[in-house]
């Protein structure tokens, strides 16, 4: 499985950079039949960044489209803030987090107004503005330049500004959770930002509602075996549940009211 996983991060990759590959060059780089190239392009093709070609396989250049923050707010609403409501039971007085920028974190910031005693770092300016009035919350900004679709914060002066901080929690939203690629974005300086997240938390905590499973989106976040819990809901497929648990990952399944 690992194997699998890594071999087609890095066919990902090459796609990346080259724009295209071919079956009998991958066959040679990583000592494996054209039929496991072929499964590996196969896989890569049905997550929406590649087309097969005679031969081998060409990387999309427009993967799935990235949806402005207001529209994301309005999808899935009842799971998303179910799933924040859960994940604000995890943190406890004293406690140092990050929120990342999000539709789904937001809800978990909304759900932090009444906590006390806690810091939180954001990039995300919708969440810092639910935040900005909790009198029990301390609230720090990365910084850096903002990316108006999704209001968010990256870039180099953001990444800097985690560099002198340890958190206990993060609290992470993603595009695209797959089971052999990992964590995955739209955009590439979040994706980069998100990186330096993970390395600063001792507890990485995913939220995202089940449409995002097995989803592919360009730039990695990072590795599932750098997570710790997955928040979701009930829509979750048992393989990908069960996929999620094998890795050593905590799954905890977040219930709307009725």
């Amino acid at each position: 499985m690992r194997n699998t996983r890594q071999r087609r991060q890095q066919i990902l990759q090459l796609l990346v950079q080259h724009g295209g590959v071919q079956v009998g060059e991958l066959v040679e780089r990583f000592g494996v039949s054209s039929v496991t190239i072929r499964a590996d392009l196969s896989h890569i093709e049905s997550q929406g960044l590649a087309t097969r070609t005679h031969g081998g396989a060409t990387l999309v250049r427009t993967p799935p489209q990235e949806r402005d923050i207001h529209e994301k707010d309005a999808l899935n609403l009842p799971l998303k803030d179910a799933i924040g409501q859960q994940a604000a039971l995890m943190v406890k007085a004293g406690d140092n987090i990050i929120i990342d920028s999000g539709s789904t974190t937001m809800t978990l910031a909304r759900h932090l107004r009444r906590h006390r005693d806690i810091t939180v770092m954001t990039n995300g300016l919708n969440i810092a503005w639910e935040l900005a009035s909790a009198p029990g919350v301390e609230l720090l900004l990365t910084g850096g330049l903002l990316h108006k679709q999704s209001l968010s914060l990256h870039g180099s002066q953001a990444e800097a500004s985690l560099a002198s901080y340890s958190f206990d929690l993060l609290f992470l939203g993603v595009d695209g959770l797959d089971l052999q690629f990992g964590l995955t974005t739209h955009h590439e300086a979040e994706a980069s930002l998100n990186h330096r997240m993970v390395e600063r938390a001792r507890k990485v905590v995913v939220l995202t509602d089940a449409s995002k499973f097995g989803r592919v989106s360009l730039h990695r976040i990072a590795r599932l075996d750098q997570i710790h819990t997955v928040i979701t809901d009930a829509g979750i497929s048992p393989e990908q549940r069960e996929g999620l648990q094998r890795l050593g990952i905590e799954v905890i399944i977040a219930e709307p009211p009725p």
